[in-house]
């Protein structure tokens, strides 16, 4: 029976000699993988609409080993990502993130929302291709349930002097407990900034810039908490580093 999804491409790969293999997120069904058969044929209606990226309403059938896209009603295909190469990497990296997190089965309403709000921001010119990055990887993982403790001091539980950060112990430390030889010392600026992120509607998530002082510590810490909780290299991410 055909079914109706609203998705994104995340990936595609050629089999045989006209038929495509995508791996889709959709809303309904998580990250699915579909055949697309024809679609590499140059005038079938499925080649453009099973790249990566394009989002919108996919009509799928379960075949007997996979599913199978019978049609594609796209409304975005980002195609402006493919005109500088590190935008196209950024959002290539966007893209095995969210399949990294995401399964068959499981809705995946916000995953999606998230990577096509980042998407589109990566397209702002007030907005820094680190900060777009910082902001969805923190975000991705507080859907996840990997938020980090950053409203209060994860040992006296005290709400001011928060200036530094554990990646070890998820969450912030402030001057009084704090050691004096672990963690990352961080501005007030950059926890509220964590908790804007954190916390904030998803539609507000890029409204916002920073100066380069926090962008910095931002980066230090979401990038080290991120590794703390994903256990691969994202190939996307290695091209552009």
């Amino acid at each position: 029976m055909k079914e109706r999804v609203m998705g994104m491409v995340l990936s595609a790969a050629t089999i045989g000699e006209y038929d495509k293999r995508i791996v889709l997120l959709t809303k309904e069904r998580g990250r699915i993988s579909a055949f697309a058969r024809g679609a590499r044929r140059p005038k079938s209606p499925l080649s453009a609409a099973t790249e990566p990226f394009t989002f919108g309403e996919f009509y799928i059938y379960k075949g007997k080993d996979s599913y199978v896209i019978e049609q594609v009603e796209a409304k975005n295909y980002f195609p402006e990502l493919r005109k500088d190469l590190d935008d196209l990497y950024m959002g290539l990296y966007f893209c095995e993130v969210a399949s990294y997190f995401t399964r068959e089965g499981m809705q995946a309403k916000e995953e999606l929302n998230l990577l096509y709000l980042s998407l589109r921001a990566l397209l702002l010119p007030s907005l820094k291709r680190e900060l777009v990055r910082y902001i969805y990887e923190l975000r991705m993982l507080v859907i996840e349930g990997e938020a980090p403790r950053i409203f209060a001091c994860i040992r006296c539980q005290g709400t001011e002097r928060l200036h530094h950060f554990y990646v070890g112990e998820a969450g912030v430390v402030c001057e009084q407990c704090h050691d004096g030889k672990s963690g990352i010392a961080i501005t007030e600026t950059t926890i509220y900034t964590l908790q804007y992120i954190v916390s904030s509607p998803m539609q507000k998530l890029y409204t916002f810039t920073v100066g380069e002082t926090v962008l910095k510590e931002l980066g230090m810490v979401v990038e080290r908490y991120f590794d703390a909780h994903t256990d691969r290299t994202f190939r996307s991410l290695s091209v552009l580093e």
